[in-house]
């Protein structure tokens, strides 16, 4: 609704009065929206520079000249509420690769933005992309509340799927959340070997496992059955490579669901999509070097609070966590890690846009 207002700090009280009385005659000021819509103010990034493979990357897929298997295909969700931490991660992983041309990416969207759609187009019009629709209504009756809302999202689960979603030529992917940028060669760990495992991801055994699930589960010996016969570490699902392929065979989307139906009934972690991953996988999931997945600098779920860097060689900033780096540098109440962040920022702010 538009506001109406008119200047009275240099009018009497009768002034006011007599201002009133001929209220018709006058024509108000319109003050519009201050947060004006995507549209109005297109673009609100900037168009990233274009990133061409090198000589020894074998064509483009593009020109159709590069062999299927050297395609390395990436699936990301696509929020409108997170595009620019989407757009930040995408443009970190062109910049770094060397066969940036070669990078197909797979955006999982609940609906059909072609707003969305249009803004990727305009800020990097080079990219090789699809865009598949997730019907949420797959999820919704199996999603339990978790300590944080943005974790009890149905485009949260999609990863779930990602084997029904992609299409049967895609035998291998990368999944990557949102919050994160890649600052090392994307086909790294596009090569990792999985050696007969569905999911290669870090693994973390030192962190205290117990804490991903509640004293109802611990205290049920039915339940914790499941982790006989492996050795289960916290692991990010943020940061996967999985064998497409195994995981149809395996029929795993259907083993998650099971435990996320269990989790409706008895109520036994708190954590969102990731606790029923764990229970499927935790302890049978190749492990790769940290580098790949320098995880919650965005803190905790609650307060989200600095956290310094791991010790280490880096390949991956990951912000999982409350805080998300775009948001602190808005604030300007940034943590330091955040300004590694920064120089992937392709938004533009509504003054940049306007001086431009």
């Amino acid at each position: 609704m538009a506001l109406h207002f008119w200047n009275f700090s240099s009018i009497s009280f009768l002034g006011i009065l007599s201002l009133l009385a001929t209220f018709h005659q006058i024509t108000p000021i319109t003050i519009v929206n201050a947060t004006p819509p995507i549209s109005s103010i297109r673009p609100v990034f900037r168009e990233a520079p274009a990133f061409r493979n090198g000589e020894t990357c074998g064509g483009a897929i593009g020109d159709k000249t590069i062999p299927k298997q050297r395609v390395i295909h990436v699936a990301m969700t696509l929020d409108s509420n997170y595009l620019r931490g989407t757009m930040a991660a995408v443009f970190s992983i062109l910049q770094h690769s060397t066969c940036p041309e070669n990078v197909e990416f797979h955006f999982l969207t609940i609906k059909h933005e072609p707003e969305v759609i249009s803004i990727i187009n305009s800020t990097i019009p080079y990219l090789n992309f699809k865009v598949y629709c997730f019907d949420e209504t797959r999820i919704q009756g199996l999603i339990s509340k978790s300590i944080r809302q943005a974790l009890d999202q149905p485009l949260n689960y999609a990863r779930i799927y990602l084997a029904d979603i992609l299409p049967s030529t895609v035998k291998r992917v990368i999944y990557l959340d949102s919050d994160l940028v890649m600052v090392d060669d994307i086909a790294k760990l596009w090569e990792v070997d999985l050696e007969g495992k569905v999911v290669a991801a870090p693994e973390y055994c030192r962190a205290n496992f117990t804490i991903y699930f509640n004293k109802a589960f611990w205290a049920d010996e039915e339940l914790t059955k499941t982790f006989e016969g492996r050795k289960p570490c916290y692991f990010n699902t943020g940061v996967m490579v999985m064998d497409v392929e195994k995981w149809r065979q395996g029929n795993y989307t259907e083993k998650v669901k099971d435990w996320m139906v269990i989790q409706k009934i008895k109520r036994i972690y708190h954590l969102g999509s990731l606790p029923p991953f764990l229970l499927v996988l935790a302890g049978n999931i190749k492990a790769i070097d940290h580098r790949w997945n320098q995880h919650g600098l965005g803190g905790d779920n609650i307060e989200g609070k600095c956290r310094s860097l791991h010790p280490g060689p880096i390949s991956l900033l990951h912000w999982s966590g409350k805080g998300k780096p775009w948001l602190r540098l808005d604030s300007r109440k940034p943590c330091s890690v955040d300004h590694l962040w920064a120089p992937y920022d392709l938004y533009r702010s509504r003054r940049q846009f306007f001086e431009e």
